[in-house]
């Protein structure tokens, strides 16, 4: 059987990832508003009506827009907004979240995709705050850096085609700097925290790829627990998953090691390592006396922070094989 699927919003940044990954397949038909029709509010609720399945790669507004037009209750909503991330009727999209998760995602009709951000900060903080590890009330930092593509194509064009003066020469740029980032609520819902973390999180000059880091201290931990505690509760939570993988002991012990001079900087937990892959994964690094210890996930943010989870979402929703097109 043949499932039809329609992006709305296909020539962004996302929609042209998912339909790179969707149109190569005999499973799936992806369909397309005609051209001239575009504007069309009755040929856009028709095609939004008449497919097995809608990915929404479009503004908040717009994606609530899209979804009022959804009046049939089989078509099945993959929406890569913020609107929908912390809507108690909507699934999250994060299959990997906890046991359940999957299920419920195949079951359901209307699932908000994670933003590439709280994909990163969720999976290394939601098994520790399940397993009691982190108290949920527990104040917490996540420091991060992506690629521009994740600012889409205004923040493209800057970095990439715009000329003097309005391009940028910045190598690193921080924002968020209100405290006020949108990925907030879902960082704090999906995360198990009563109260939102502080968010850091910047821009870097280069295309695309991620680095999210939560510190800890861990002294400061009602248990105590050391990183070879935290490293064990990620492995068990993530035991047997095809896209996200818990490094080893033996790996992070490895890239610690300082090397001479560097006071232990490390050259390969690279922001660009994973990059058009669904894959994200997942470190623990510790100090000697076990009292700090700093998360790391990597991952790219065009795929499982956005387009590779879409579709590792669309092919549960539609009874598909989970890896399909990944």
């Amino acid at each position: 059987m043949t499932h039809t699927v329609f992006i709305d919003g296909e020539a962004g940044t996302t929609g042209l990832q998912i339909r790179e990954r969707l149109e190569r397949r005999a499973d799936l038909e992806v369909v397309s508003i005609d051209p001239a029709r575009r504007k069309d509010a009755d040929a856009r609720a028709e095609l939004l009506n008449g497919v097995d399945a809608v990915v929404l790669c479009l503004p908040d507004d717009a994606a609530r827009e899209a979804v009022a037009m959804v009046t049939s209750n089989s078509v099945r909503i993959v929406d890569a907004s913020t609107a929908y991330r912390v809507a108690p009727d909507w699934t999250y999209g994060f299959a990997e979240l906890e046991r359940g998760q999957r299920a419920a995602i195949a079951g359901s009709t209307r699932v908000s995709n994670p933003g590439c951000y709280p994909t990163g900060f969720i999976g290394l903080i939601r098994p520790l705050t399940a397993a009691g590890l982190i108290p949920a009330d527990f104040p917490l930092t996540v420091n991060a850096i992506s690629g521009y593509s994740g600012g889409g194509k205004g923040l493209i064009a800057e970095f990439e085609t715009l000329k003097p003066p309005e391009e940028t020469r910045d190598a690193f740029r921080p924002y968020g700097l209100n405290l006020a980032h949108k990925h907030l609520p879902e960082m704090q819902r999906h995360g198990g925290l009563t109260h939102a973390p502080v968010f850091a999180p910047a821009v870097g000059r280069y295309a695309q790829g991620m680095i999210v880091e939560v510190p800890l201290q861990l002294w400061a931990l009602p248990g105590k627990p050391d990183p070879a505690d935290l490293h064990a509760a990620l492995a068990a939570h993530y035991a047997g998953e095809r896209f996200v993988e818990v490094a080893s002991g033996a790996e992070c012990a490895a890239l610690r090691k300082t090397r001479a001079g560097a006071g232990g900087y490390v050259r390969d937990l690279d922001p660009e390592a994973l990059n058009g892959t669904n894959r994200m994964k997942l470190y623990v690094f510790g100090n000697a006396e076990g009292t700090q210890a700093r998360l790391v996930a990597v991952l790219d943010n065009l795929g499982k922070g956005a387009s590779g989870a879409a579709v590792q979402n669309l092919n549960l929703m539609l009874g598909l094989e989970e890896g399909a097109g990944l």
